[in-house]
């Protein structure tokens, strides 16, 4: 395989203003609104130049947010404390404090982005 195995994730949402709104506030970014069919998909900026995969937003009715179920998607941060720092002024909640992994693997944090979504950062600082 010539990439890694994560090409493309998608977080469910129930109120794409609100968690669009959530998003750019803790990652201090832009993201791009679409309408792809009844499919509402806001989606996250990208460089294909740059490592890792890329995702969206997206608001359908077969799309449920979650705080226990499904996959966690952990965000890569220069150092967690910056976004972590962002998430209860933009409407979310932390779950787990900034946390050391041990072995040389980082910091992880976890949280409940603005749709009630379990979420994690991870940076190695």
């Amino acid at each position: 395989m010539r990439t890694n195995l994560v090409g493309w994730y998608e977080i469910p949402v129930t109120d794409m203003d609100r968690a669009k709104k959530f998003y750019e506030t803790v990652f201090d970014m832009e993201i791009s609104m679409h309408d792809l069919g009844g499919f509402k998909m806001g989606w996250f900026p990208s460089d294909h130049e740059k490592p890792g995969a890329t995702g969206s937003l997206v608001q359908h009715e077969m799309y449920e947010p979650s705080e226990k179920a499904g996959t966690l998607i952990y965000f890569s941060c220069d150092d967690l404390s910056n976004e972590l720092g962002r998430i209860d002024g933009a409407g979310g909640s932390i779950l787990q404090k900034k946390t050391e992994i041990g072995g040389g693997h980082g910091f992880m944090a976890l949280f409940l982005d603005s749709e009630g979504n379990r979420m994690a950062l991870h940076s190695n600082k």
